[in-house]
């Protein structure tokens, strides 16, 4: 969600939403964590879930729109750019050659993909009489370096990757999250600050934390 919030996209497309966490998040942190004070939606998100069965009132609440439909042959009558695509934990469900394609057609139709996968998917066959849950694919690192501009989330379990065909994307990207640190920064210090000035004779310890956090 970090970087998704240093993104700033105003459309937002959720590849497989399955209880449609994703977009609640980005609808709660992308258009009610603005500084707007005002509940109403600005951001357009759109969902694409294939297996009917998932789909609920909240995804028809949450979602601009929800495509019941396989990515694969909706990506290509798809006229809309997003500013980003979600493919978390999606493209391990695709055979290697299929999920390239998919990776090429996205990145050449859209600004950037967050791509969330793990490193060792597990065995898993179709769940919840959904067939689309099989696992057909693993990835690595260097493919993802190979198919565009990319920037990586350090995590153990799951490869965690911006990708992008605009350099730039990825400087704004870095940017973006630099300010959010900054900004988790100075209100870490100012409960910090709230706090230390119940205790007596902290001044002095005090000031040499500000010193501290100033270099």
């Amino acid at each position: 969600m970090q970087l998704i919030m240093a993104l700033k996209p105003m459309k937002v497309l959720d590849v497989g939403t399955g209880f449609g966490k994703y977009g609640v998040l980005c609808r709660e942190y992308l258009d009610l964590w603005d500084g707007r004070q005002k509940y109403e939606f600005t951001r357009r998100i759109d969902g694409v879930e294939v297996f009917q069965g998932y789909i609920t009132p909240l995804h028809k609440c949450v979602y601009d729109n929800i495509y019941n439909d396989n990515i694969v042959t909706l990506i290509e009558k798809m006229e809309m750019g997003y500013d980003l695509v979600l493919l978390i934990d999606v493209l391990e469900h695709f055979e290697k050659d299929q999920g390239r394609s998919l990776l090429d057609t996205l990145l050449a139709k859209n600004t950037g993909i967050l791509v969330c996968t793990p490193k060792r998917p597990s065995a898993q066959n179709d769940a919840f009489g959904n067939t689309f849950e099989t696992h057909k694919s693993a990835w690595t690192r260097r493919e993802f370096l190979q198919t565009s501009h990319t920037f990586f989330v350090p995590d153990r379990i799951s490869f965690i990757c911006y990708m992008t065909n605009n350099v730039n994307s990825v400087k704004n990207l870095k940017k973006g999250l630099r300010l959010l640190r900054q900004e988790r920064s100075r209100f870490s210090l100012n409960k910090l600050k709230i706090k230390l000035a119940r205790i007596p004779l902290t001044s002095k310890l005090y000031q040499t934390l500000i010193k501290r956090n100033e270099t």
